[in-house]
């Protein structure tokens, strides 16, 4: 252990105060000072580069470009606009304490932040955006914390609401050096934030993953594949979008039927979440020394004119998984390109195959296609090209191997394997978030050796 790191835990506190007009108050303001923000940004016109291939035939794609203008925001960041102009107009039809306003120009800033920044990837247009949702973010300075009680002031000296958290249930699982943060207020609950310093272990080794629609595969030379079974949660998502199906076309004639839409989705959501927070903490404690690489991959790059295809894509929780492990291990971006088509053994590129076992023409190798995937990305990570030479050394450890999914072929020009050959199990209940190494022996979790 060398270093240290922070790490954020949040909190829900359910509670019956009537702060309805307190909320649309601050998000009339928090709407204000974002157009006020929006009217001070200077449009700068600048030339652009955009790609895009063309296709011969017998040849290879040529990548040729042109030039458009395109319009950049510069949002305004003085200080005499930012904490005095905005800050002693927002002041002047505010009736609650004064630290709100600084918090709504902070959360303003962010909101405008986040459009910029979707707008230059093409994922925004040229709108302003909206504030919709009724809550509020309180500083420090707005709230005390004595004997289990929170007290957040509303108006000074005049109005303040208290909540209770002795007896929460999250009470114990709170370190006792844990400093309460930030406190974000809406209708129905408070969300209380914890941040205390943990011991940062120094990775040793590394796990390479391929992500797929219902398995997230990982590769590591000492540990062999790694197969987490997620056909559970392409099977939440399925059974939600059939749930939604039925009701959407009577929605329309009885609106009574919305709520439950609504109340599906919401359901749906908190199921995949819950899902993915079990399964990213199973893998930041199982390889709690490893560095996890992921594809960079997008959603919207994806997109073809399958519906099946492109339903199938937005089922999945590619981002998702990810951002949940970034704060619980460390974790680096690959780029996935060509990692299905390229021969982890020789490097060449094959075309584009379905089904469970990849060929290369080339060299001959036979291997599952998700597997190869897997090396391929893990070679990545090392900085090291595929070769029949690094393919062999990496497989001399790696005792159980299967390149087939098949019986051992006498006559076939594969790589030498071992005499145990093992396939990785399939259909493990993910719940359990148990995965298979290919071992000779291999470690099913949560259940006895076979």
């Amino acid at each position: 252990m060398s270093g240290s790191l922070y790490q954020v835990r949040a909190y829900n506190v359910n509670h019956s105060c009537d702060v309805s007009g307190f909320l649309e108050a601050y998000r009339c303001m928090l709407q204000k000072a974002v157009d006020e923000v929006w009217g001070r940004i200077r449009w700068v016109e600048r030339r652009q580069k955009n790609y895009y291939l063309v296709r011969q035939k017998g040849k290879k794609k040529i990548k040729k470009c042109y030039y458009v203008k395109r319009l950049i925001p510069r949002i305004p960041s003085e200080g005499s606009f930012k904490h005095h102009y905005l800050r002693n107009l927002l002041l002047k039809e505010w009736n609650y304490s004064k630290h709100y306003v600084d918090s709504a120009i902070k959360q303003a800033y962010s909101i405008l932040k986040s459009w910029r920044k979707n707008y230059l990837k093409g994922r925004r247009s040229r709108r302003k955006p909206k504030v919709k949702k009724r809550f509020v973010r309180i500083k420090e300075t707005l709230y005390s914390y004595r004997n289990g009680k929170i007290r957040v002031s509303i108006k000074p000296y005049e109005e303040y609401l208290e909540f209770d958290i002795s007896k929460a249930w999250f009470w114990s699982r709170v370190p006792k050096d844990a400093e309460m943060g930030e406190l974000i207020l809406n209708k129905k609950h408070l969300t209380i934030t914890f941040r205390f310093k943990q011991a940062k272990a120094e990775p040793k080794d590394m796990i390479a993953w391929d992500c797929n629609e219902k398995s997230l595969d990982g590769f590591n030379p000492k540990i062999g594949w790694i197969k987490i079974d997620l056909t559970g949660l392409f099977h939440t998502h399925r059974v939600y979008e059939l749930k939604r199906k039925r009701l959407q076309s009577l929605a329309s004639k009885k609106p009574s039927l919305r709520r439950i839409l609504t109340k599906y989705s919401n359901r749906e959501k908190n199921k995949v979440r819950d899902f993915l927070h079990k399964l990213t903490t199973f893998l930041a404690k199982e390889f709690k020394e490893h560095i996890h690489g992921f594809e960079s991959l997008k959603k919207e790059t994806m997109f073809n004119r399958s519906k099946t295809h492109n339903r199938n894509v937005a089922k999945s929780d590619w981002k998702t998984t990810v951002m949940l492990m970034s704060y619980k291990s460390s974790i680096k971006f690959l780029n996935p390109h060509n990692s299905t088509k390229e021969c982890s053994r020789c490097g060449e590129l094959n075309e584009a195959l379905k089904g469970a076992s990849y060929k290369c023409k080339f060299c001959g190798l036979k291997i599952n296609r998700q597997l190869n995937a897997s090396i391929n990305l893990y070679l990545q990570m090392e900085g090291l090209s595929p070769s029949p030479k690094l393919f062999d050394e990496l497989m001399k450890g790696w005792s159980g191997f299967t390149q087939t999914g098949e019986k051992a072929n006498e006559d076939s020009n594969e790589p030498k394997r071992s005499p145990r050959l093992m396939n990785p199990k399939r259909n493990i209940p993910a719940v359990m978030f148990r995965y298979v190494s290919q071992n000779p022996f291999p470690k099913i979790f949560g259940s006895s050796k076979t």
